[in-house]
């Protein structure tokens, strides 16, 4: 399957910057494919294996608006989260870097499940990276140190779900000790994914609700925001599109409960939504069309 796409071994000098200057930086990296432009930013997305569908939403919708601009998407191949960032860099058109905790040999690549992705991601000029050998198999200590290198890769790192105790922390912990920027997505708090954003959050971390929070944050200059915003109109539910209709002039909560005759759960779950896509944002006590 990967026999269009050779594994090189890059010389020290050939490894991308940032990965030079990380304390501990690997004494070898391979790679499969090829790395986006060095102009690109670097946007690292991790999360659960066992991630919620709204977690799913979030990270599809948030990468989906970064179409057309020079990111390129980092993750680590596994299962849940990272395997949707990929999926969603593809969709968009955006470069992706797959990080395995193995060797980049077709018969270690791990897991074996997504072999299929690791092709996609290869035939449409993205890359296999990883500092382990052709034939290593992926072991319980190959995982946090790969995480170093998808952290040192990086410019900043986006966290969607995570449990408390989990590798998603350990790259951000690793992303805050390069001083890389840690972002971060509103949480459903009954969720015990939730748990590892929130702890983000009171430590610092960046709050991120739509994909211009996130080109903000990598210091991209966005373009058009007008059109992006209103083409985001087109993709909304029933609810979404009552809670629109509802905010022709911007209204409180207590307003848009007594108009919508929701509970206020509901109106919140919806609110996040839609802030996530770019329709709307609060401020001042009041809710405003973006």
């Amino acid at each position: 399957m990967f026999k269009d796409f050779p594994l090189k071994q890059l010389d020290t000098k050939d490894f991308p910057r940032p990965l030079r200057e990380i304390p501990q930086p690997p004494k070898s990296l391979y790679i499969r494919g090829q790395l986006p432009h060095p102009d690109f930013k670097r946007l690292c997305v991790v999360g659960s294996r066992k991630y919620t569908p709204y977690g799913k939403q979030v990270c599809e919708k948030l990468i989906e608006g970064l179409r057309g601009y020079p990111v390129a998407i980092v993750s680590g191949l596994a299962l849940g989260i990272d395997s949707i960032a990929h999926e969603s860099a593809l969709k968009a058109g955006l470069p992706t870097i797959a990080v395995p905790g193995s060797g980049l040999g077709e018969n270690v690549l791990y897991p074996r499940s997504n072999s299929g992705l690791a092709f996609d991601i290869l035939r449409h000029d993205g890359c296999l990276f990883s500092e382990f050998e052709e034939h290593f198999k992926a072991t319980n200590y190959s995982f946090p140190q790969r995480n170093r290198i998808m952290a040192g890769l990086s410019d900043a790192v986006l966290i969607i779900e995570a449990e408390i105790k989990s590798g998603t922390l350990i790259t951000a912990k690793l992303a805050t000790d390069y001083n890389r920027d840690v972002l971060t997505v509103p949480q459903n708090i009954f969720s015990s994914t939730s748990e590892g954003p929130v702890m983000l959050m009171r430590l610092g971390a960046t709050l991120i609700a739509t994909s211009e929070d996130i080109l903000e944050a990598l210091h991209i200059e966005i373009k058009d925001k007008e059109f992006k915003t209103k083409s985001l109109f087109l993709d909304l539910n029933d609810d979404e599109k009552l809670l629109v209709e509802t905010l022709r002039i911007p209204l409180s909560r207590d307003e848009i409960i007594l108009e919508t005759n929701w509970d206020a759960s509901k109106l919140a779950q919806i609110m996040t939504l839609l802030e996530i896509k770019g329709v709307i944002k609060e401020n001042g006590g009041r809710v405003y069309l973006s």
